[in-house]
């Protein structure tokens, strides 16, 4: 195989702002695999607090290089186990890497990733779209300016039943709120009760990632569904979310690809826990490979190109939350360089 990289700045339509902190652009790297002249592409997004920018991507695929491009590809399974232990400290890399090898796999069968797996498209889940923290007046707005079937609402402010109170006012679509981690255990024992009243379907990652205390009893006296998010990355921590969450959020940047994805959705329906997929504002690239997920989740938050005024590829669209796939095979997406929406 030969691998080659193109690293991008997407441009936010809008300052995209969670409990974290605010970013106008989102930093990205794309890796491209090639092997009997076809090509794979997959995606990595670089997020600030999880300390891997682009740069550490770039540093660690020149440093390995060699032994990324000799291995003798066969599925991307095997890749994947090879990568895991060849960058044992750059997941977000590895998912890229993984990405590109299931894209270049699905090209070489000449099938879409979800035919391999046996996926049935005619009952996916529909995207919600994020309404990042704002003044009240400009959520609302932006609102308006989106109409849409379901919202994911970031709060973790003063003002959060405000904020989801006004933006009901003004929907009777979804609502979806994701903390971010923001609340301790009296907040959201307080909040979650005017969220339901408000109609507010569940409620992302109320507590800090690491307080297991506070999700044991916020669990046991929550009047909505609680899912994990920061709580969740790696396969290993799906099974400790058992009788803390009702349901998961998977991030394939996080936990490193689809290889790792797949295994954590069959862990998670064997302990009997609802699976979303989220997106940490990848472009149409890395979204289409959360869109071949679909068929075996139940809920999905992949509006990262919908968020974005800049995209570096086209394939995945979207009507008015259903995934459209384009017919070609694996991911199903043409890599174009950088574009302007």
């Amino acid at each position: 195989m030969k691998i080659s990289y193109y690293s991008h700045s997407l441009r936010f339509r809008h300052p995209f702002t969670i409990s974290k902190g605010t970013k106008t652009h989102q930093p990205t790297l794309i890796v491209e695999l090639e092997q009997f002249g076809i090509k794979g592409y997959g995606e990595a997004p670089a997020i600030a607090y999880y300390n891997i920018p682009v740069e550490k991507m770039i540093e660690d695929i020149e440093a390995k290089k060699t032994f990324i491009e000799k291995f003798a590809f066969t599925d991307p399974e095997r890749y994947w186990h090879y990568l895991h232990h060849l960058l044992p400290q750059n997941h977000f890399l590895v998912c890229a890497l993984d990405i590109a090898a299931w894209d270049l796999y699905g090209k070489l069968k000449n099938k879409k990733l979800y035919e391999l797996w046996n996926g049935d498209v005619s009952k996916n889940p529909i995207t919600d779209y994020t309404i990042g923290i704002d003044t009240i007046e400009k959520m609302v707005a932006k609102v308006k300016e989106k109409p849409w079937p379901i919202y994911k609402i970031k709060v973790g402010t003063a003002d959060d039943v405000a904020i989801v109170r006004a933006l009901r006012e003004n929907t009777d679509s979804v609502l979806r709120v994701d903390a971010n981690a923001a609340w301790d255990v009296t907040t959201a024992l307080a909040i979650i009760p005017q969220l339901k009243e408000l109609g507010v379907e569940f409620v992302e990652q109320p507590l800090a990632k690491d307080d297991w205390e506070g999700m044991k009893i916020l669990y046991k006296q929550s009047e909505l569904p609680l899912y994990a998010d920061e709580s969740c990355v790696y396969e290993k921590d799906v099974v400790r979310c058992k009788d803390h969450f009702h349901g998961i959020n998977i991030k394939l940047t996080k936990c490193s690809g689809i290889t790792p994805a797949l295994r954590m959705i069959k862990q998670a329906r064997e302990l009997d826990l609802q699976v979303m997929i989220g997106c940490m504002n990848e472009s149409t690239l890395g979204s289409a490979a959360v869109a071949h997920l679909l068929p075996f989740i139940d809920h999905v938050d992949m509006d990262g190109p919908l968020l974005l005024a800049e995209d570096v590829a086209t394939g995945i669209d979207f009507d008015h939350g259903k995934i459209v796939y384009s017919d070609e095979p694996g991911l199903g997406v043409q890599y174009t360089g950088l574009f302007e929406k």
